[in-house]
């Protein structure tokens, strides 16, 4: 059994997750992006909670392909009274960010999971949370979100994929962190083609082997590369790749629609294969 230690949280991985994005950006590629709009997103996370979510992913920078930074200021201006209004809530807050600054100040704040899409590389970021009891998402990103998306070029990307979330995770164990806080995320269209992101997700169970996994794939342009579908009708697929992700070892799906993702779990519980998934 997988146990990951999350803050208030000791969460029990040996049954699939469920996260749901509340998306403070303004320029998701989703198209849901809520910007500073506190209250919309605090409905949104009780709906979500309301729905059987597992854990809530509060993001307040956008990382679509092409996106440019944001200022520190703006993005804890976004996330600070969200995450300070639902403190006590009852299931995990993670808040997806890159900057040390913004880790220190949502830790105070009380985040139970940091997921840092540049795989708590940047100077100080494993300082920021070296010494708290949360959570650590790791993920692969190749190169940053303005460029990721410009040709990008592997000689074998499960490799190269595996060998970096292990060097960082060695980097975090290092600095004192227990392996039981640390999710690795392969980083789905995060500097990779259709063709990089079904080599990984035919590999989860080989990567699952290491650390449990957080697989984001939902409404994301490999869903509609596949299906041909524009961003807004990707439900199918999405749903389709959470179930495919379970399946194969993830432990935790963090998806945009999350009653329908939900009612998919149901289902898979219910007439998919015997005992836990």
């Amino acid at each position: 059994m997988r146990w990951l230690q999350a803050g208030r949280f000791r969460l029990d991985l040996s049954a699939p997750k469920v996260m749901g994005i509340v998306n403070l950006t303004e320029d998701s590629f989703s198209g849901d992006g809520l910007g500073a709009q506190r209250d919309r997103a605090l409905r949104q996370a009780e709906a979500f909670i309301a729905a059987g979510v597992d854990l809530l992913d509060l993001g307040a920078e956008s990382t679509r392909p092409g996106a440019e930074q944001v200022p520190a200021e703006l993005e804890l201006e976004r996330l600070l009274p969200v995450l300070e209004a639902l403190r006590g809530a009852p299931v995990p807050l993670s808040v997806d960010t890159m900057k040390p600054e913004v880790m220190r100040e949502v830790l105070r704040a009380g985040a139970d999971l940091i997921n840092d899409v540049n795989g708590f590389r940047a100077p100080g970021a494993i300082e920021a949370v070296a010494g708290s009891g949360c959570a650590l998402c790791v993920m692969h990103m190749k190169g940053e979100p303005r460029t990721m998306q410009h040709s990008p070029v592997y000689e074998d990307v499960v490799a190269e994929v595996e060998a970096f979330l292990a060097q960082r995770t060695a980097a975090l164990c290092a600095a004192g962190v227990a392996r039981e806080r640390i999710l690795w995320d392969p980083g789905f269209g995060f500097g990779k083609t259709l063709e990089h992101n079904a080599a990984l997700f035919r590999a989860l169970p080989r990567l699952a082997a290491h650390q449990p996994l957080l697989v984001g794939v939902s409404r994301k342009t490999m869903i509609g590369q596949i299906t041909g579908r524009p961003v807004g009708e990707r439900l199918a697929g999405s749903l389709a790749a959470a179930v495919l992700a379970w399946t194969n070892g993830a432990a935790i799906v963090r998806v945009h629609d999350v009653a329908a993702t939900v009612d998919a779990r149901a289902i898979l519980r219910a007439l998919g294969p015997s005992g836990p998934v």
